[in-house]
């Protein structure tokens, strides 16, 4: 069974307006053996995608039961520039909580993507004893072979969390296939770096920066030649979006 959720159109993407409390308990209550359903983490980038009619978010956002908003830089900006109000349920703390505080030690776990370092980490600071994990190459999304062995060892392997950590595009991607290819169990959430923040495989910014909407300048400075492109290429135009919204909404009225 899916919990029947709000729906907030902002930006050209159907967010759930739930905040991590409200996100984890719906994730939470759904049992190991319901159909699969996924969860989407639109973050300033992918939104920037999506305007740009990106196919391979667009798509695989249709069929996502959560779209939660990652952004605390984008809830901000529509909170000062009359949007709407979209509380912040970031998916590296979604995946925190879950495995701090619903995961028990005898849950099936399914992880595609990482390695078996992390692996091995997650069993070993959880306590798992049904972790089933896949390691897909790179380029998945161009690999139809290796995106299509993903989806059938979800298929092949029922679990109540199934976390994709194989970055976006693929992700989202990859749980739409799942998705759509029927059979599937559990709840998929497309996570990227988040289960390396986890077991202290990559450093993540300290929470007053992260409260402060600054993730994004820690991201930077620890690896600008990484994320330069990410942050004044790829996200920057979300500040432009929210305006043109608000004029829009101005001039509507």
């Amino acid at each position: 069974m899916i919990r029947a959720v709000p729906v907030l159109p902002y930006l050209g993407v159907a967010f759930t307006p739930l905040g991590l409390d409200e996100a984890a308990a719906a994730v939470a209550e759904r049992p190991a053996d319901a159909p699969f359903a996924y969860v989407v983490t639109p973050n300033a980038q992918h939104v920037v995608r999506i305007n740009r009619a990106d196919p391979d978010l667009t798509t695989a956002y249709r069929d996502a039961w959560l779209r939660l908003c990652d952004s605390r830089v984008l809830a901000l900006l529509a909170r000062l520039l009359g949007g709407p109000a979209l509380p912040a349920a970031a998916g590296s703390d979604l995946t925190a909580r879950l495995f701090r505080s619903v995961i028990r030690p005898d849950d099936t776990v399914t992880v595609v993507g990482g390695d078996a370092e992390m692996a091995e980490r997650l069993r070993g600071i959880y306590g798992l004893r049904a972790l089933q994990c896949h390691f897909p190459p790179m380029g998945l999304l161009r690999d139809d072979a290796a995106m299509r062995a993903c989806v059938d060892f979800v298929a092949a392997h029922p679990a109540r969390f199934v976390f994709l950590a194989v970055g976006t595009p693929q992700g989202e991607a990859m749980a739409q296939r799942i998705f759509r290819h029927g059979g599937a169990t559990g709840t998929g959430l497309c996570i990227g770096a988040s289960l390396l923040f986890l077991t202290g495989q990559s450093r993540r910014a300290p929470l007053w920066m992260r409260r402060l909407a600054l993730e994004w300048l820690y991201r930077l400075l620890a690896d600008p030649r990484r994320h330069f492109r990410r942050v004044f290429v790829e996200s920057l135009p979300l500040v432009g979006l929210v305006a043109a919204d608000r004029l829009r909404r101005a001039f509507g009225r």
